[in-house]
């Protein structure tokens, strides 16, 4: 029944396209794997992503925000066209950023992460020159959503003596507490960008677009716990690209991005340990190729790691860098004793 769907979503797709563009799609091929909203259409002389996702409003969101920072940077894909629920959108490359960077060594590892901080620099740049900070939703606007973020802290107590009572719930609350002034294209893992034939790097999947403190979307690059490049590394290429167009002073802007990340790793840490339970460990060449959660004791280790870092900088944090690094211990000895997290 489930190929059945997929083989009636994949002709409507199809048929979409050829009425669109007047030419027969010559092959249909799956970047992400067959199970993801997007597809990469062959023509004879172009290729073209097709996406049709679950939610139509999604979908058109995504392609009202294209067609709004397409006009100021070329840091994303063209919008191609949006016919129903389907959207039509240029290919921005097959080389995805979570696979190119691993190809290289530490000098163009910086230099791809450097690009592709300056990137999103650049999109939010252009969102400033366009009305989307008047249209798009506030996200994570509402005090429950604060709340659970800081309390899924108590994420890190298995792995430690539990979290010292100096940690402060309230102003880790209020720290992140943001209103909704800047764009923000959310989602910006590693896997969700490419470099294309000339080395031009786009990112791409822009559904989630909204507004916040505008940090977040750095959050999501440094806190993808398969992006390779140190988090002391990633705080300089930070400092270095800082768009002071922004609206934030730098140190109070990077003081805001480690509380953030802080919080955004317990995040990641939470879904790698309950996938792994799941599912047990997977490859981390499958976790790249898929854009997977990072469901490998090594890249528990990273996520570790980013947070012990960046919890660190700022004293509304301080206290939790040693509930990280106990727990980037915990998956060490896992790693070394090759043990499952897969429940019975």
């Amino acid at each position: 029944m489930a190929d059945g769907r997929k083989s009636n979503r994949l002709t409507r797709i199809v048929e979409t396209a050829e009425a669109h563009f007047g030419r027969p799609v010559q092959k249909v091929t799956a970047p992400g794997g067959e199970g993801r909203s997007s597809f990469r259409l062959h023509f004879n002389d172009m290729d073209v992503i097709a996406t049709l996702r679950p939610n139509f409003r999604r979908t058109h969101l995504e392609a009202f925000v294209l067609e709004q920072l397409r006009a100021h940077t070329d840091d994303l894909p063209e919008c191609l066209g949006v016919v129903g629920e389907v959207m039509f959108q240029s290919d921005v490359g097959r080389r995805r950023l979570n696979q190119e960077i691993v190809r290289h060594k530490e000098k163009g590892r910086l230099d791809l992460a450097a690009e592709a901080v300056a990137a999103i620099f650049r999109i939010q740049s252009a969102a400033r020159r366009t009305d989307l900070g008047r249209m798009l939703p506030h996200l994570g606007a509402n005090d429950g959503w604060v709340t659970n973020l800081v309390d899924a802290v108590d994420t890190l107590q298995p792995y430690s003596m539990g979290i010292s009572p100096q940690f402060d719930r309230t102003a880790a609350a209020e720290r992140l507490a943001y209103p909704g002034r800047q764009f923000v294209k959310w989602d910006c893992r590693s896997g969700n960008a490419a470099l294309d034939r000339t080395g031009k790097l786009r990112w791409f999947d822009f559904e989630y677009s909204g507004l916040r403190h505008g940090a977040e979307d750095f959050a999501w690059l440094i806190g993808d716990e398969a992006w390779p490049v140190r988090p002391d590394q990633m705080a300089d290429v930070m400092i270095d690209a800082f768009d002071p167009g922004c609206g934030h002073e730098i140190g109070d802007y990077l003081d805001y991005l480690s509380v953030y990340l802080t919080f955004h790793a317990i995040q990641r840490l939470k879904l790698i340990t309950k996938e792994a339970k799941k599912r047990g460990w997977l490859s981390k060449e499958r976790v790249r190729k898929y854009d997977d959660a990072g469901v490998h004791p090594e890249f528990a280790m990273q996520i570790c790691g980013v947070g012990a870092y960046y919890a660190a900088q700022s004293p509304v944090t301080e206290v939790l860098a040693r509930n990280f690094e106990a727990a980037q211990d915990y998956f060490r000895a896992i790693l070394k004793d090759g043990r499952s997290l897969k429940s019975a």
